[in-house]
């Protein structure tokens, strides 16, 4: 199996120990360094393993870490998978054995696939914001390989993220990122989160565009080449996704939260793309049906280039509808999906409700609500 890191302090000691207890138990390891999180998926995948795991805390503080593993072919675990590892671990159930372990460089293969996948019409100057993840080692070069020209914005690797979280989901930390496109007179912007699984996007009148609306036009694009495709995004997206999907002549097809759900889903209906509104776009056209934020910013910025105009006529194209921000009530995390129960069974008493993942009302007006337990957060 393959097993890589993110940037953060943190990192290294915990592959080594996970290195040390999967080599004990028999596996053959691949060691590839310190790695996006999609690149993880793709050597995974590409190089036909086992499986794969990456050491990484992705878009959390600083003092966060964890581990995302796949089965072959970058397939993600389930739920019930995961919980069955942990009851191997609690009861000490272990194979023994004696692994090997060997190192791979997967830049070279990564980079090389993804110059097949995206072609730039015309050169665009792109500033790149890694907020000092992982990210920056990878992002700014492969644009500039497809003829970017790039402006580094905390590029540097630094996992103790000095300058602002690597979360491009929150507005906040794109800050820096707007004012350096508008102050440079660049394209676009593009950000990651901490492990670059994750986009965010900003025109060149430093406007930030929601992820849906990013899904939006990867979907158009699509469509052009797969008429009739399916689309498949999370129950948190816009009515705008929905509408304009369906325009297009695609197949909407709204889905739970979460990447590991979206993925599972692309692969049981043999869907081509997929988003969801944290920034997790999805790519199984000519690629493994994975979540990859640094394919996503080459894709957006191969579909900004097809067009003489600026980035800001493509979103200014695709309808505008309000929506208020999120709000995060407190509650038990074993008490939530109870209470989220017992919600949504008392609004579909009253409304027209979508209850795969929550309650997501329908209101008589054309406007929606939306309550949900998250999957990773108190």
């Amino acid at each position: 199996m393959a097993v890589g890191q993110d940037n953060r302090e943190s990192s290294a000691g915990l592959k080594a120990g996970f290195v040390e207890g999967a080599r004990a138990a028999g596996l053959d390891i691949v060691d590839i360094g310190i790695v996006t999180t999609p690149i993880l998926y793709f050597a995974t995948a590409h190089w036909k393993l086992d499986g794969g795991a990456n050491i990484t805390g992705s878009h959390n503080p600083v003092e966060y870490n964890g581990v995302k593993m796949v089965h072959p072919g970058a397939a993600p675990l389930t739920e019930q998978e995961i919980q069955g590892l942990r009851e191997t671990i609690e009861r000490g159930a272990f194979a023994t054995g004696a692994g090997g372990l060997t190192t791979r460089n997967p830049r070279d293969d990564y980079f090389d696939t993804i110059a097949k996948i995206v072609r730039l019409e015309r050169p665009l100057k792109v500033v790149a914001d890694a907020g000092n993840g992982i990210a920056g080692v990878y992002g700014p070069p492969l644009l500039r390989r497809l003829g970017c020209e790039v402006i580094e914005l905390h590029c540097e690797s630094d996992g103790r993220f000095p300058n602002h979280l690597p979360d491009p989901e929150d507005p906040e930390n794109v800050v820096d990122l707007q004012q350096k496109v508008v102050e440079t007179g660049a394209d676009l912007g593009l950000a990651w989160d901490g492990d670059a699984d994750r986009v965010g996007v900003i025109d060149e009148r430093g406007r930030r565009h929601e992820a849906d609306l990013i899904l939006v036009l990867l979907a158009r694009d699509l469509l052009t080449r797969h008429p009739g495709a399916k689309v498949v995004f999370d129950v948190k997206s816009s009515q705008v996704l929905v509408d304009e999907v369906r325009k297009h002549g695609g197949v909407p097809v709204m889905w739970k939260t979460g990447h590991s759900h979206l993925k599972r889903k692309m692969r049981e209906d043999r869907i081509l793309l997929g988003g969801e509104v944290s920034g997790h776009m999805f790519f199984a056209e000519g690629y493994y049906g994975v979540d990859d934020g640094i394919l996503a910013a080459c894709k957006v910025a191969e579909i900004a280039a097809r067009d003489e105009g600026p980035v800001s006529k493509m979103f200014d194209s695709v309808p505008h509808l309000h929506a208020t921000p999120e709000l995060k009530a407190p509650c038990p995390d074993g008490e939530k999906f109870k209470v989220i129960e017992e919600l949504a069974r008392d609004l579909k008493a009253r409304f027209e409700t979508i209850d795969i993942d929550g309650a997501r009302v329908l209101f008589p007006g054309g406007g929606w609500g939306l309550v949900r337990a998250s999957n990773t957060n108190p």
